[in-house]
């Protein structure tokens, strides 16, 4: 069984008003043990060596994209799992995707990292295509998209949530009509031919809501952000899925970790 994990453990793991976080993120990463593990919002980790101290203390190899504008994302990999080749998604997104592909008995998995534009709907569409070209561009049959994609689910009713907000978060899901809330960039993903695992392989907690923790979040009102989309072939290889919760996961990051059991083995 092959496990993979996403988790946004906010910029990089230390707050501008004090010290950082990681050894809850090491705990949490460390009682999950993932194979795979996504992450985002790594500032300052593509300086200094930090983010190969980061990866040292979980055990991992880090394969990290640097971003134009935001911050880096990575895929970390732990052996005995192969790295057959890594690389950023050359496209200029608000913060970055990282595509790594490794070997397993199935075949070529092929996993990204990505976190979309928190600020505009219409630049997590644009993302939201560029990702699914580079999803088709694997060639393969079993690929992942994992990450924070500041983007609510298209089947759910999110007005009371919504409501919670002040204005200025409340934009940041809605159409420019002001009323009408923005799910394009998961939709866009979905029609592509990804599929959502939560809904086909989620625990018994309603919604998989990732956000927020206890750690904060104004911006967030109990909220489904953080997903794992896969190829057909991939989801059905899916065991379990669920969103890992209580001790240092509730204050490690503002966001919620999501893990996924897959029916694979290292090749």
């Amino acid at each position: 069984m092959l496990r993979v994990m996403t988790w946004n453990i906010r910029t990089g793991g230390r707050d501008r008003d004090g010290p950082d976080r990681w050894a809850g993120i090491v705990a949490v990463v460390s009682g999950q043990r993932p194979d795979v593990l996504a992450l985002q919002e790594l500032r300052g980790l593509d300086r200094g060596g930090r983010m190969a101290d980061l990866a040292g203390r979980l055990g991992m190899v880090p394969h990290l994209a640097r971003s134009c504008f935001g911050q880096p994302v990575a895929v970390l990999v732990r052996a005995p799992l192969r790295v057959l080749r890594s690389a950023r998604v050359r496209r200029p997104f608000h913060h970055a995707a990282a595509r790594v592909q490794v070997s397993t008995g199935a075949g070529p998995l092929t996993v990204f990292s990505t976190h979309l534009d928190p600020y505009s709907g219409g630049r997590r569409r644009m993302e939201a295509e560029w990702l699914a070209a580079a999803v088709r561009r694997t060639g393969g049959e079993l690929a992942l998209l994992a990450g924070d994609l500041n983007t609510l689910e298209p089947t759910a009713d999110h007005t009371a949530r919504l409501a919670g907000l002040s204005d200025r978060y409340r934009r940041r899901h809605l159409r420019r009509d002001g009323r009408t809330v923005d799910t394009r960039a998961v939709s866009r993903l979905l029609d592509a031919g990804l599929v959502d695992l939560w809904p086909d392989r989620g625990g018994s907690e309603p919604g998989g809501l990732t956000v927020p923790t206890r750690h904060g979040g104004a911006e967030f009102a109990g909220m489904r952000l953080d997903y794992l989309l896969a190829t057909p072939a991939l989801a059905a290889l899916a065991r379990q899925v669920r969103v890992v919760r209580g001790g240092d996961a509730d204050t490690a990051s503002d966001h919620y970790p999501v893990v996924a059991d897959l029916a694979l083995d290292p090749a």
